[in-house]
Parts: C-alpha cells; sequence; structure tokens
C-alpha cells in the first residue's frame, strides 16, 4: 500500500510541477507572415488548449499592434526585434521571452528590371509599411547600407501584402514585402525582380513577448506559451504536411504552396532561442536602436536589458 501510495504522491507531484496554467486568457497579435504561422498551428491543433490556456490570435497589422497591447486588447504579440525597441521608447512597455523565426530570404525588395541597384533607387517611389514597421526598418537598412536614407526615395505607406500586389499590377518603382507575398513577385518576373533579401541583408528576426503585467501576474502561463510554441514546431517536424495545411489555410494557402514559403525562414528551436538571446539579440538590438534613432522613429534608446526576459525557456 505504501508503495501505492508513494506512486500516486509521485504522480500528483509530477502532475502540479508540469500544470501550466489553468485556462488562463490570451489575446495574441500577429500578422500572416510565414514566421508565425506555428502560433497559429498551437491554436488550431489545441495545444494551447492542453496547455491551459484560452488564446485568442488577432490579426493586427505591425503598425498598430502596439496600440492594441496598450489598449489591453492583446496581452501579447508577435513582432520583429527592432519593433520591440520602437515600442518601449514610446511608451509600450513589452518584454520578449522566446525567439520566433529568423528570416532566409523571406523579407525583401522588389524593384522594376531596368534597377540595376539600390543606389539607383534615389528619387524613386518605394511602396513600404509605416514607420515603426519591419519593412519600413528594412528599407532604412538597405538604403543606409548602399548609402542613401529614407529621404533619398518617395514612400508610399502599404501593407505587405498590398505593397506586393500594386507592385506586380505596375504601380511604384519598388516594394518592400515578405512571405508569403513576395512570393507573389517571384511568380512575376515580367513585372519585377527581387534585388535583395534577408539573404543580403540579415536584419529581420522575429520574436514573442507580453506585457511586463501579463508575464508577472501569470508566469505559468507564459511558459506554456514558449513551450506550446515549441510542441508546434515538433509537430511540424513529425507531420509536416498536416501542419503546413493547418498553416497555410490561415492566409488563404494550399499547404504546398504555404511549404514553398517556408522555405525562405527557420523557425527557432528552444536551444537556437537561448542563444539568441545571450549573443545576437543584444549586438543587433545596438545597430538596429542607432538607425531608429537616426531615422526618427525612437528619440532616445532603451536599455536592452529591459527588452527581454529569457528566464520561461530556461
Amino acid at each position: 500500500m505504501r508503495r501505492f501510495g508513494l506512486l500516486a504522491a509521485t504522480a500528483a507531484l509530477l502532475a502540479s510541477t508540469t500544470a501550466y496554467a489553468d485556462d488562463v486568457k490570451v489575446g495574441i497579435g500577429i500578422s500572416g507572415w510565414t514566421g508565425f504561422a506555428p502560433l497559429t498551428l498551437a491554436k488550431e491543433a489545441g495545444i494551447f488548449k492542453k496547455n491551459g490556456l484560452d488564446v485568442t490570435i488577432k490579426k493586427i497589422p505591425q503598425k498598430d499592434r502596439h496600440l492594441a497591447i496598450a489598449a489591453g486588447d492583446v496581452q501579447c504579440a508577435a513582432t520583429t526585434v527592432e519593433t520591440w525597441i520602437s515600442w518601449n521608447a514610446n511608451g509600450v512597455a513589452t518584454k520578449q521571452i522566446f525567439q520566433l523565426d529568423k528570416s532566409y530570404g523571406a523579407d525583401g525588395m522588389a524593384v522594376r528590371n531596368d534597377i540595376a541597384a539600390i543606389k539607383d533607387l534615389k528619387g524613386k517611389t518605394v511602396a513600404a509599411s509605416a514607420p515603426g514597421t519591419s519593412p519600413y526598418f528594412g528599407l532604412a537598412w538597405m538604403l543606409k547600407k548602399n548609402g542613401l536614407t529614407v529621404k533619398d526615395v518617395t514612400i508610399v505607406n502599404l501593407e505587405p501584402a498590398a505593397a506586393a500586389q500594386a507592385f506586380v499590377a505596375g504601380q511604384n518603382d519598388a516594394a518592400m514585402t515578405y512571405e508569403p507575398y513576395l512570393s507573389t513577385v517571384r511568380a512575376a518576373p515580367d513585372k519585377g525582380k527581387i534585388i535583395a533579401t534577408t539573404l543580403d541583408y540579415p536584419m529581420v528576426m522575429d520574436t514573442f513577448g507580453c506585457t511586463p503585467k501579463f508575464l508577472t501576474e501569470n508566469p505559468k502561463a507564459a511558459k506554456a506559451l514558449a513551450d506550446s510554441y515549441y510542441e508546434a514546431l515538433d509537430m511540424i517536424a513529425k507531420d509536416q504536411a498536416k501542419a503546413y495545411e493547418i498553416m497555410g489555410a490561415d492566409v488563404k494557402q494550399s499547404g504546398e504552396q504555404f511549404g514553398n514559403s517556408a522555405k525562405y525562414l527557420r523557425w527557432q528551436d528552444k536551444a537556437a532561442s537561448q542563444k539568441f538571446f545571450e549573443t545576437e539579440f543584444k549586438t543587433f538590438n545596438k545597430e538596429a536602436a542607432e538607425l531608429l534613432l537616426e531615422v526618427g522613429i525612437i528619440k532616445q534608446i532603451p536599455n536592452v536589458e529591459d527588452l527581454y526576459d529569457a528566464s520561461f525557456i530556461k
């Protein structure tokens, strides 16, 4: 009897230590970016629910995501690393807790076929999202690396899907966009070409973060969010076809089309995320913050140590 009692007690202890949360409600702001898709998979496949989370995913343009956080419409979000700098510097307190993905050609600049180099964009019209977004930052980054600034071009503010659609329709000299919309340009070589991607300029990395209030009040839920993401990555590895179908459906793609978009990025597992926060995260933030200051997105550079909390992926 004592043996069975000990086993029962051990089982109860294990259950208590592995229990994450109890139907904690959390709103997550994302876009249709391919890199965020495992979050959708975690919801649709019941992974979040299994781990005690009542998740609502809201598609919110990057330029408005911080406003949704400030208003309390969502408590967490997925976005590019440099965007968190802007949000925190402009009064929307957030902390990144795990890395989502790195772009390997999934973000890029499309130009007309007669434009030979990025420096030739001087005086041209470029479609890109509003200041404070990844496409705008990517444009500023690429221009700076080629001796230009955002003041040397005329920027038409269009979201990534609209920027790609307008470009293949013959509008604007160039466009900043990302997958799955960049493939719209890949499929229309007569309309233009992709002159540069994150293979040439590796500056798009995405992370997941939440408000400090949510993290303080719901530490188990925060860990459950991270672990659910990694479980979604495991599902992709074990049943790619099914996972791609689920993730593709969310952005009106077939599983095959989604897979073609996914080729241009790499989702990051726990080990990669742990290493990222210890190394590349800090050096990238320094260069990114300086550029954001230079183009007027922020007025002062926040302390990088205030931008993340890696304790939930230990």
